[in-house]
């Protein structure tokens, strides 16, 4: 049955502000922390990334084009399982909640709804990925990460600004590119297709670290490296934000660990003590020195189905919505996971707006 949610004040405040403060010529884009969930979440509790873009559009889930006047944007990412195709891209309001509209998303949500609004859409907008896409499994993906993530899991979204040439730049080089999946679980998975956008607009500023992910790349590692860059680059403007997962369907999701934090923190540390005690003292410091940063401030911004405009909006030059201590509106309850202050922040815009323009 579905609940449909009342629009909230808070919701009609952000409207009122964006209309106050347009920023014309600006666009925005978010790197999505999503987290570990499920059986495959407690054996590999690293978590998915995905690349949000407010003027990026779907013209269909392989092709994009410029979002016209009233659209959300999409999310993209790197899938498996997707009758062979390396990225898709949705639309926002159904990537999150299987439905078009957000005041058709239900406060809660049991298998049987998740599943009808699931294979709703697909019928009417997923057909042209095949009619054998598999649905996923305990250890493989498949076509239902697509859609109604926020039934899954709680995503926390890095927002930061970008221009119209560099997401034009964006949309060119990915329509003409080749999408055949080049899924890799440990040197080309969904974290490594994000390090590359990233790159795109960061030229140089994602690379493979040896700590704390023995050279691979995960959702925190990103996260931190956007953080940590965006820390130099106030005009990025960096905002974390908050979307919470819809309660019915899963037991609440789990946080993001690296891969030191993976290791230390589970029974994994065991059988690498015995094998070999200098490799887990290794392991241990590293998790020391930067397993443990942590991300998120502790009350980042809410964003509920009903006031997606707080991810959706561009963002004003004047914003730092993260400075120390100060708590956002319509933050989240106390008991969210508590972590240092994030201060705002961007990168490279201007160099990369010359090298597109």
């Amino acid at each position: 049955m579905l609940i449909p949610r009342k629009l909230q004040p808070s919701a009609f405040a952000l409207m009122v502000l964006a209309a106050l403060f347009p920023a014309a010529g600006r666009a925005q884009a978010a790197l999505l922390m999503e987290q570990p969930y499920g059986f495959f979440g407690s054996i590999n509790p690293t978590g998915h990334n995905a690349v949000y873009f407010a003027r990026i559009c779907a013209a269909t889930p392989i092709k994009l084009r410029r979002c016209q006047a009233g659209e959300r944007g999409a999310v993209i990412s790197r899938y498996q399982g997707i009758d062979g195709y390396d990225w898709v891209a949705i639309p926002l309001v159904p990537y999150l909640y299987s439905v078009e509209d957000p005041s058709d998303v239900p406060a809660r949500a049991n298998r049987e709804t998740v599943r009808r609004l699931r294979g709703r859409y697909r019928e009417t907008h997923l057909l042209s990925l095949g009619n054998d896409l598999r649905p996923g499994s305990l250890l493989h993906g498949g076509w239902t990460e697509l859609v109604g993530v926020s039934y899954e899991r709680r995503i926390y979204a890095f927002r930061f600004a970008t221009t119209e040439a560099q997401d034009d730049a964006f949309i060119a080089r990915m329509n003409a590119a080749t999408n055949r999946s080049r899924f890799n679980l440990l040197f080309d998975n969904c974290s490594d297709f994000a390090r590359r956008i990233l790159n795109l607009y960061f030229p140089g500023a994602f690379r493979r670290s040896l700590f704390p992910d023995a050279g691979m790349t995960t959702p925190k590692q990103l996260a931190y490296k956007l953080e940590r860059n965006a820390r130099k680059h106030p005009e990025m403007q960096l905002t974390i934000l908050d979307i919470p997962q819809i309660p019915g369907y899963r037991r609440s999701s789990r946080s993001n660990k690296s891969i030191a934090e993976s290791l230390v923190t589970t029974g994994y540390a065991i059988p690498i003590a015995v094998a070999n005690p200098y490799l887990a003292g290794g392991i241990f410091v590293d998790y020391l020195v930067r397993g443990r940063h942590h991300l998120i401030p502790r009350y980042p911004l809410r964003v509920e189905p009903e006031e997606l405009s707080a991810l959706t909006a561009p963002a004003r030059e004047t914003d730092n919505p993260l400075s120390a201590g100060v708590q956002a509106p319509n933050a989240a309850a106390p008991g969210s996971e508590k972590t240092e202050d994030t201060a705002a922040a961007n990168s490279g815009l201007r160099e990369i707006k010359d090298a597109h323009e």
